[in-house]
């Protein structure tokens, strides 16, 4: 239900986007921008409000770190890299002030309770998604680039999908009680947290399933505050890569405004296709 609401608001904002080509949407990216910060300060309330990642940062994290770099840095590094032209640090700045400022209200109890059960970040997510829409039906060239993608753009989930795996079983040496199987399967969430936890923790118990949990967690945050570094020392396609399947909605607008909109149509199969492969990826190495 989630996914067709998604795709509902972000399809009406490009009705609308297109029904207004012909005027002045400037307005619309400053939105996205506040939007994204608003996101991640949320983003980053979620975390200092749950005391099951915070403890098992002590314990467990330190693996999922491990487990979640393992994967990204094989993802990293089939996408070739090139030389960006030197942005600012201004807005990446912005960006971790904004999550780092959601987790320490949370942790010191300064954020008021009764937002946590407003569900802020599904609407902050929808209004980005419509207004994200909007950009790309305002834009005509971006609908002429769903006719004009190149198809080997459609290998990048795969290569996400290898890449990921064979980075996660590399980082099994540095663990003795989890095997390369066990740490393909907490890697083959792709940023899903919640459904590869869940079915994790269900073929394989709560340990493996709460470390899936931080680690996906830990790939989706990678993906929303290194988005711009990842593009200037890896190129356009690393952060749809590191984005795995939060590229077609959490992930999205961040990825629009760094690697350009004429990646959202990338990004959404990425993610779409990632999205789909979670449950029977996870269920087929949990159960080997």
């Amino acid at each position: 239900m989630f996914i067709f609401t998604i795709i509902g608001l972000m399809g009406s904002g490009v009705l609308l986007g297109y029904l207004s080509r012909k005027r002045n949407l400037n307005i619309v990216h400053r939105i996205i921008t506040w939007l994204i910060w608003i996101l991640l300060f949320l983003l980053g309330t979620e975390v200092g409000g749950n005391k099951m990642i915070l403890e098992g940062l002590h314990t467990i994290g330190l693996e999922a770190l491990v487990i979640t770099f393992g994967g990204l840095g094989i993802v990293a590094f089939y996408i070739i890299p090139r030389r960006e032209r030197r942005k600012g640090m201004k807005s990446s700045i912005v960006i971790v002030l904004f999550f780092a400022l959601g987790i320490l209200l949370n942790l010191y109890g300064l954020y008021p309770s009764y937002l946590e059960q407003l569900d802020l970040s599904f609407y902050a997510l929808c209004a980005l998604m419509f207004c994200v829409g909007i950009t790309v039906g305002n834009n005509p060239q971006i609908l002429l680039n769903f006719k004009t993608v190149n198809p080997r753009f459609f290998l990048l989930p795969v290569l996400t999908i290898l890449g990921t795996l064979v980075g996660c079983c590399m980082s099994s040496v540095f663990f003795n009680k989890h095997s390369p199987v066990d740490c393909m399967a907490v890697g083959a969430g792709f940023g899903y947290y919640s459904l590869s936890s869940i079915i994790i923790t269900e073929y394989k118990g709560a340990e493996l399933g709460t470390i899936a949990l931080l680690s996906n967690i830990m790939r989706e945050i990678i993906a929303l505050l290194a988005a711009p570094f990842l593009v200037r020392f890896f190129g356009r396609l690393a952060p749809i890569a590191v984005g795995g399947a939060t590229t077609m909605d959490t992930t999205l607008p961040i990825i629009t405004r760094y690697s350009g909109e004429k990646y959202i149509v990338v990004s959404i199969v990425h993610g779409c296709l990632l999205d789909f492969s979670v449950p029977f990826i996870v269920t087929l190495l949990c159960t080997i």
